[in-house]
């Protein structure tokens, strides 16, 4: 079982009951989700072999298959049409997830160059947060010599929790190093 789900259980839920005094433990905000997304954009439409390595670098770093998304709408300035695939996402729950942000949070980002925390301000006001990652070489599971070239992703992680300071806290227990 991961880490960081026993450290849920055992201190983290017991410090948000006693903080914003719950009355019930169903009260207390969970991690529910972890969604992970490359766009690769027009560049997917001129070299079929970029989606097939972010999908594998997807699958590297997650330990799960990604899927392809296809765009929805024509744009004309981008070069892109309806039905095109621009880029690959997956979804972690359960145990894929408490591992992933565990090991976001202790190995791949203080790999970053010149890290000083993430952006404590990236809340939706529902509870939920989001951030890029400029390199996929953050992750330890992708060696250099294998990509094909340097790509970001969008990570958003979606609680249970209904204000954006119930999520600040629980992502501060489970660990997230926010810029102070």
């Amino acid at each position: 079982m991961a880490r960081l789900k026993e450290k849920y259980k055992a201190e983290v839920a017991p410090a948000m009951m006693k903080k914003f005094s719950y009355k019930s433990v169903m009260q207390i905000p969970k991690l529910e989700k972890v969604i992970i997304n490359v766009g690769c954009g027009a560049e997917a439409r001129e070299n079929s072999k970029v989606l097939d390595a972010v999908c594998n670098d997807l699958a590297q770093i997650t330990g799960q298959k990604a899927i392809v998304c296809n765009a929805k709408k024509s744009v004309a300035n981008f070069k892109v049409r309806e039905g095109m695939p621009i880029g690959a996402k997956v979804t972690l729950r359960g145990e894929k997830m408490w591992e992933f942000v565990d090991r976001l949070f202790s190995a791949a980002l203080p790999r970053v160059r010149d890290f000083k925390g993430i952006n404590p301000n990236s809340f939706d006001g529902r509870g939920n947060y989001s951030m890029g990652v400029k390199e996929q070489l953050i992750f330890p599971e992708i060696e250099y010599d294998k990509i094909d070239k340097v790509r970001g992703m969008d990570i958003c992680f979606v609680t249970t929790a209904n204000k954006d300071e119930e999520a600040f806290e629980l992502l501060s227990l489970l660990g997230a190093p926010f810029a102070k």
